[in-house]
């Protein structure tokens, strides 16, 4: 139920989530589709567009598939010449083999693997790729983890997203191997962009006001106490971007 509670959770940040979750690196999603001629790539769990833009970006077709109404419309209004429509990574409204590849950005983690590898595996030509993509904050830098710390303080068993390690996937035996790659890139950030970003966390988004306000007070107290911080106007964030692709069969 929690999970169920935070996955619906977007829709009233839709605005925020478009404008501040950090989009992903063009080399990235080129790894993640795997194909260097235009292909037809299914986008599923598409949110606001951010990936979908990243596709196109890179001269592919995109189909974006997002089941909340909101976050679709922020899609459409932001991100022209993409087909967006209502569904899931469970229930697909296209036919067999209708994609070349297929990818989820910071959305794999709420699907049904059991209801959606046979779907995703379905929507694919042989040799189609399916890849999942997370945006994770680098820890390693001082003051990153020193966040990640005061939102796991507020988050608690509701979890950190872009924080935690990605789990190593088992895509089925519909799908081969995975191929696991890496990429590094920052967003510029002041104190008011990250606290807009942390907004759109479903963490946040399904908190208390008091919850909600504590982590905002900490956050801008970190900005202002933290010597990697501390006196600057502006800061990177930065990420490391993680893609594990896999070809059907």
């Amino acid at each position: 139920m929690v999970e169920h509670t935070q996955a619906l959770s977007f829709g009233p940040a839709a605005g925020d989530y478009d404008r501040f979750r950090p989009p992903y690196p063009l080399e990235a999603v080129a790894f993640a589709i795997g194909f260097t001629a235009p292909a037809r790539v299914v986008d599923l769990g598409a949110g606001t567009g951010i990936l979908s833009r990243g596709v196109a970006a890179l001269g592919h077709e995109v189909v974006a598939v997002e089941p909340d109404p909101e976050m679709r419309a922020r899609l459409v209004a932001g991100t022209p010449g993409v087909t967006a429509l209502a569904g899931s990574a469970e229930a697909v409204p296209l036919p067999d083999g209708a994609a070349d590849a297929v990818v989820a950005g910071q959305a794999y983690h709420w699907f049904d693997p059991d209801r959606a590898h046979p779907e995703i595996a379905r929507l694919l030509r042989p040799g189609g790729s399916f890849a999942p993509i997370w945006n994770l904050r680098d820890e390693s830098a001082p003051w990153v983890d020193a966040l990640s710390q005061i939102i796991e303080g507020i988050a608690g068993s509701r979890g950190d997203r872009a924080g935690r390690p990605e789990p190593e996937p088992d895509f089925g035996e519909l799908f081969g191997p995975a191929q696991r790659a890496e990429f590094a890139h920052r967003v510029t950030h002041d104190v008011t962009s990250l606290i807009g970003l942390l907004r759109t966390r479903s963490y946040y988004l399904t908190a208390g006001v008091r919850e909600q306000r504590r982590l905002e007070q900490q956050v801008r107290a970190l900005t202002e106490e933290h010597p990697d911080l501390a006196g600057r106007e502006s800061f990177e964030l930065p990420y490391r971007t993680v893609v594990h692709r896999a070809r059907r069969r």
